[in-house]
């Protein structure tokens, strides 16, 4: 018991410096597939193919998430709000949520869950099968190949599906709150603009552009490091949904706290 115990801060230091080493490599790998940015022809057409994967895959599972959210938050503060007199204030706080919140963590989350899923075991399968060698044999460099296209999807796919999360989101929250419980439709979309700036939509587009990016590249150096074998795949697989999770929700909360100082809230 006491040689355990003396062992535990060994233990826990080269764990940490693990994780050190893991986050370094992280962001060589995402800063490496963005330093060969400017070379289309070497992977417009990865990026396209991509692109159409990522839409495909997630475009009818955010709006099924956004759509029951939307109704959800209408129906918990519309109640909430009847009950106080403001039942006109719920459309706008409402949008004032999805915009601000809501639509990028969901777009981020998706496109980790199910596309970095994918992108994952793609790298993963090629690793164990030493593609990645092999084009580093043929002086292809890898990360500029496969890497940088799935970024600029990832990202790219991310800001599309934020927009999507904000429509469907809004039009399930106005059936419940407009239909079901019966408040006008201008007072619905009129309270939001007393809440909102244009400068929300655009730190939220670009929260969910660079959680794509984070995604893409947490997703591609988890595959691309993997254990050989199966096992190590989908182990991989794994730990990029969660990583990807966590760096998302700290980062988000970096961006929502530089904005809140930078432009103040409108009351």
């Amino acid at each position: 018991m006491v040689a355990s115990l003396a062992k535990a801060p060994d233990l826990a230091r080269r764990r940490f410096g693990r994780a050190l080493d893991e986050t370094g490599l992280l962001c060589v790998t995402l800063l490496e597939g963005l330093r060969r940015t400017w070379d289309l022809r070497q992977w417009w057409g990865e990026f396209v193919e991509q692109c159409w994967f990522l839409a495909r895959v997630t475009s009818v599972p955010v709006m099924l998430i956004a759509v029951p959210l939307g109704a959800t938050i209408s129906l918990q503060v519309g109640d909430i709000a009847r009950q106080l007199g403001a039942q006109s204030g719920t459309g706008a706080l409402l949008t004032a949520a999805m915009i601000q919140q809501v639509a990028p963590l969901a777009a981020a989350l998706l496109v980790s869950g199910v596309g970095g899923s994918a992108i994952t075991s793609d790298m993963g399968a090629r690793n164990i099968r030493d593609e990645l060698a092999a084009m580093e044999v043929m002086g292809i460099n890898p990360v500029h190949r496969l890497v940088t296209p799935r970024l600029w999807a990832a990202s790219t796919v991310s800001g599309l599906l934020c927009s999507v999360v904000i429509l469907a989101g809004v039009v399930g929250g106005y059936y419940f709150n407009v239909i079901q419980q019966g408040v006008s439709p201008g007072a619905f979309f009129d309270g939001a603009t007393t809440l909102l700036q244009f400068s929300d939509l655009v730190i939220t587009l670009f929260k969910a552009w660079v959680f794509g990016f984070i995604a893409a590249a947490v997703a591609c150096y988890m595959g691309m490091n993997c254990d050989y074998g199966p096992v190590g795949v989908g182990r991989a697989v794994n730990r990029a949904v969660v990583v990807t999770s966590i760096v998302v929700f700290a980062t988000n909360y970096i961006l929502t706290m530089l904005y809140q100082v930078l432009f103040p809230p409108r009351f």
